[in-house]
């Protein structure tokens, strides 16, 4: 069995498409190199689509429902693929937070609101992945987390020294409260662009993808002018 998994930050309506083709691709190419399942048969593919967007995902699941339906009995005809979803904003932390699930702790840290938030989650990765077999796991939350996450979170602070979750969750006790200004401000300034393109899309229409990358990325002052 496959997995075939599309990492999404932004929506796409027609994703389902994109899915049926990145399938269709795949099969090509195991029918080409001969890799097939019992009795000359391909293998299942379960397509996943994972989306970290602060938007919550509308787009159909299931291709057949971005089609036409066809008339006079031609709709058995109609391409059917329903890929599997995994929208992280779509759960709360009171679901996540229960589980011993590093997928929900991953999805847990990108949905924090305070660094107390993300601690906490620190803290439990930290009792989790103790084990000596656990060595490439907790080095790969590390990595990701020095690397991805932190930065935007803590810019101008030394992260590189940084090689444990242990150091990671000891660096975030020690700079708890200054982050937790630091995230009041962005807050206001993401609420002050969320409005901004409200605005601009209740006045203009929707906005294209560049235009809201744009508002994204502005400061305080570029917003206001």
């Amino acid at each position: 069995m496959y997995l075939l998994i599309e990492f999404q930050s932004t929506m796409d309506r027609y994703m389902a498409v994109r899915i049926l083709v990145y399938l269709g691709l795949l099969y090509q190419d195991l029918v080409r190199t001969g890799q097939f399942a019992a009795e000359g048969r391909l293998p299942p593919v379960m397509p996943i689509v994972l989306y970290n967007g602060s938007r919550r995902w509308d787009a159909p699941t299931e291709v057949a429902d971005l089609i036409v339906p066809a008339p006079g009995g031609l709709e058995r005809y109609r391409p059917r693929l329903k890929y599997f979803l995994l929208d992280e904003g779509r759960n709360a932390d009171s679901e996540l937070s229960p589980l011993r699930n590093l997928a929900a702790a991953l999805f847990r840290i990108e949905n924090s609101r305070t660094p107390h938030d993300v601690e906490q989650v620190v803290a439990a990765l930290v009792t989790w992945l103790q084990a000596p077999e656990q060595t490439s796991l907790r080095r790969a939350f590390t990595v990701w987390l020095k690397r991805v996450f932190l930065p935007g979170k803590l810019p101008g602070v030394e992260l590189d020294s940084i090689n444990d979750l242990e150091e990671v969750q000891s660096m975030l006790a020690e700079r708890i409260t200054e982050w937790t200004e630091d995230w009041k401000r962005q807050g206001r300034q993401e609420g002050e662009a969320a409005l901004l393109q409200r605005q601009l899309e209740l006045r203009f229409g929707p906005l294209d993808e560049t235009s809201r990358a744009r508002i994204r990325r502005a400061d305080a002052e570029t917003l206001l002018q």
